[in-house]
């Protein structure tokens, strides 16, 4: 029998990853459909009255297998994919699709929730369960539950095909990304690099058998070339290279593959009797509404604008004064800001890896979580892991009782895509009156130990880490009897609060001084430096903030509207840029046809929710400066009533009661110098 389609005899039923293989699972997905399918026709078949324990709690415990599996294997095709893994996804996502849509179009299912949901005021559920009820009935009438035969078959159809698109999309980013190289043979070609990223780009010649040094659009090379080197053309070429993801004239073009995700979306919720896909989506949201999202960026953009083009016009000044650089260009930002930044604030990033050892970034980023809530952390070698980099951890709490598994995955690697991300192998819930423990992942790209130093991290990879270790928080903290509203299950305007609150401690001393230590001396990180990390931390904030908002704008523009008549994705890119627009634009160059997060992830219609979140971290972390960065009341509620609750309530409701009153965006304002403190 397939490995995957029976109980895991291993170490806290985690995932035997040595035993699969690839050819695994095609059939192990099969199987698992079906026997999810015969699940569902349990419920629908079942004689007796339709009760919440006997369909909505039972619908929410069906098709856990497929659940398991299907979370190992994406999670594998995001960190260790191959063709034959690509391959298999393009097959099974329509195979999940047409499943998924089995359910929400099964009107037998239907027709028992419906009347659960037409007496819910009757049942005395509880607040977690009158959740779930309106979760599942919703699931039901934002699918399509309501539709006439004719148009559930479209809509099946639609799904299909965006499950498929979706797909494409990431697979021609992978490929872009992993086709260029930066091959330079000669010295004065890497001026300006710091000796961390020559080694590391020099190791990557050498593993593929060449000299001298190679970049890649991989972040890891690509971010510390674009920051330090001192040559503008070899910038330029990769900028380039970089922009031009899924915008060229070869197989991996992405243009029509976004204008077929931005039409079927909209006509999607367009069948379902929504305006845009926009109003659709964001009714499942904090925000509620497109309105509010774009009323939300505006003002933001409003309160930023005058600073980043303050912020661009000395940018521009110090390059000409520096450089004699008559237009700065894009390749340009990143270069003369850190020099700025530099001269400003005698703040090298180079200066401060040192105190950033990956090990010590770890560790203090446990013993935070320790001291917050009461967590610690044994690394473990008895659990299976799909690659050796791959560390694993057994979580618990004070009293010894086990909490959560965590893997780590940090290192680049070919099958690995960009950035980094928090992921769940498997949910907390309860059943049978047994807590179930959830397994959740941190998967990261940063700079791989050379042969003469440990892996040493940037400022920003530091925040980077204690950014996907809060979502990890949110899952291994999980305590909800369901799993589809257990952990990070929250409306995706409020899933990044655990993630960006946590960021602050990396700016507290407090908190560096538990970790910032230099690795061949020991010693603790200086005050002076940690006061420049805090002074420098809101440098530029107003050209940050700009970005992040058109990135938001972007994202709207394609789904809070018709986008029917959208011919030139780069057209319709220049006009949504309008009001954001800082640098000269690059006519070969195109943000959409690389934006994994809004066309293959799931931030569609959610990009400002980075923005929204960061109002409601600075916020909450305001309520822990007046108490203590450390306060066991501040973590204790944070805790109770974020971290544990998932998503069994409103969570403006679940913020309330942690903090006492509705969040205000002027902590955020005035922590990123926009407005006076």
């Amino acid at each position: 029998m397939n490995v995957l389609n029976k109980p895991f005899e291993t170490p806290f039923e985690t995932a035997p990853f040595s035993k699969i293989s690839d050819t695994d699972y095609l059939p192990a997905f099969k199987i698992a459909i079906e026997k999810a399918k015969s699940e569902i026709e349990r419920i629908t078949a079942n004689p007796e009255p339709p009760t919440f324990t006997n369909t909505v709690e039972a619908l929410d415990f069906s098709g856990e297998e497929l659940d398991r599996i299907s979370s190992i294997f994406f999670n594998i095709n995001a960190a260790e994919t191959n063709d034959t893994i690509q391959k298999i996804a393009q097959e099974v996502s329509p195979l999940l699709a047409e499943f998924s849509n089995d359910i929400t179009l099964n009107q037998a299912l239907f027709k028992r929730i419906k009347a659960i949901y037409d007496k819910k005021e009757t049942l005395k559920l509880t607040t977690e369960q009158q959740t779930l009820l309106d979760k599942k009935y919703k699931s039901f009438s934002r699918n399509g539950a309501n539709l006439s035969e004719e148009d559930k078959k479209t809509l099946r159809e639609i799904d299909k095909s965006l499950s498929k698109l979706k797909l494409t999309f990431g697979e021609n980013v992978l490929a872009e990304t992993n086709s260029f190289e930066l091959h330079l043979t000669n010295e004065a070609d890497v001026d300006g690099l710091p000796e961390g990223a020559k080694e590391a780009a020099s190791n990557l010649a050498e593993s593929k058998g060449k000299n001298g040094w190679l970049i890649t659009l991989d972040y890891p090379s690509y971010i510390p070339f674009m920051t330090y080197a001192t040559n503008r053309e070899l910038r330029k070429k990769l900028a380039l290279a970089a922009g031009a993801k899924g915008f060229q004239d070869n197989a991996y073009n992405n243009e029509n593959v976004v204008l077929q995700i931005a039409k079927l979306r909209h006509k999607r919720a367009n069948l379902l009797g929504y305006k845009t896909h926009a109003h659709f989506v964001l009714e499942e949201r904090m925000a509620k509404n497109p309105e509010t999202v774009n009323t939300f960026l505006n003002n933001l953009l409003e309160k930023a604008k005058p600073a980043a083009l303050q912020e661009f016009k000395e940018l521009q000044e110090f390059a000409q004064e520096q450089d004699g650089i008559e237009q700065l260009q894009k390749w340009d930002g990143a270069y003369y800001a850190e020099k700025l930044k530099q001269k400003r604030f005698q703040l090298d990033d180079e200066k401060l890896k040192p105190y950033f050892k990956l090990e010590n970034v770890i560790a203090g980023a446990f013993n935070i979580a320790s001291k917050l809530f009461g967590l610690h952390f044994t690394e473990i070698n008895t659990i299976d892991t799909y690659h050796n980099d791959v560390r694993t951890y057994q979580v618990t709490d004070t009293t010894g009782t086990y909490i959560a598994i965590l893997y780590a995955d940090f290192f680049p690697r070919p099958g690995k895509r960009n950035g980094a991300w928090m992921t769940v192998y498997k949910p907390q819930y309860v059943k049978n009156e047994q807590n179930s423990r959830p397994h959740i992942s941190i998967v990261c790209n940063f700079t791989k130990p050379t042969k003469t130093k440990p892996s040493l991290l940037t400022f920003n990879e530091v925040t980077t880490l204690f950014h996907e270790f809060g979502h990890a928080l949110h899952g291994m903290l999980a305590n909800t009897t369901y799993p589809s509203l257990s952990g990070t299950s929250v409306f995706w305007d409020f899933v990044e609060l655990p993630s960006q609150i946590l960021e602050n401690w990396c700016y507290e001393k407090e908190a560096l001084e538990l970790f910032a230590t230099h690795y061949e001396t020991q010693e603790v990180i200086p005050m002076a430096l940690i006061k420049k990390i805090k002074e420098s931390a809101s440098f530029h904030e107003g050209m940050q903030t700009m970005r992040q908002i058109s990135f938001g704008l972007l994202d709207m523009s394609w789904h809070g509207q018709d986008p029917t008549a959208i011919s030139n994705v780069k057209a319709h890119e220049l006009e949504a840029f309008k009001q954001t627009k800082l640098f000269p634009d690059v006519a070969t160059n195109c943000m959409s046809t690389a934006f994994s997060h809004i066309f293959q992830g799931g931030y569609s219609s959610g990009y400002y929710s980075y923005k929204w979140a960061e109002v409601l971290d600075a916020d909450a972390f305001e309520h822990f400066q007046e108490k203590g960065i450390f306060d066991n009341d501040a973590a204790t509620k944070f805790k109770n009533h974020i971290l544990s609750q998932g998503g069994t309530e409103d969570p403006m409701v679940l913020y309330k009661r942690f903090r006492g009153k509705e969040p205000q965006p002027d902590a955020l304002l005035k922590r990123a110098g926009l407005i006076k403190k």
